[in-house]
């Protein structure tokens, strides 16, 4: 009787169509909020990699907001413009910051709203603008 497995015929094994309905509609709400918010993160990410290209060519402020700017338009960043830069000079670095509220309709009157902000500064500290830090 040593190795051999006994199998009872009485006893059932598997899914249920209940647990597989709610298994499926729990991947589908997971999917539709993925679906909603990714692409807000990848423009939050082209804003990182805009600032951070904008800050390598140096020069004037002016020719960092147009760089920003070219580099917005080819990656289509709409949630911020060159306008909503914040730029700071701290021992003759200038550093880039933004930040932003996205608001994600969900379902109905629910919606997801997501604090974004970047900048270039090795201390990671976001700089506000002047008439938002009085808020």
């Amino acid at each position: 009787m040593q190795g051999s497995k006994q199998y009872f015929p009485n006893v059932e094994s598997g899914v249920s169509l209940s647990g597989l309905i709610f298994v499926l509609a729990a991947i589908g709400i997971a999917a539709v909020f993925a679906l909603k918010v990714f692409p807000t993160f990848i423009e939050y990410r082209a804003a990182k990699d805009a600032i951070a290209a904008a800050k390598a060519t140096g020069g004037t402020i002016r020719e960092m907001q147009q760089s920003f700017l070219k580099n917005a338009d080819i990656n289509r960043i709409d949630a911020i413009s060159g306008k909503d830069l914040v730029f700071t000079s701290d021992n003759g670095e200038t550093d880039i910051s933004f930040a932003y509220q996205k608001t994600i309709p969900m379902a109905g009157n629910v919606s997801l709203l997501i604090d974004y902000a970047g900048t270039t500064a090795k201390d990671g500290v976001v700089a506000l603008k002047p008439d938002t830090a009085a808020k």
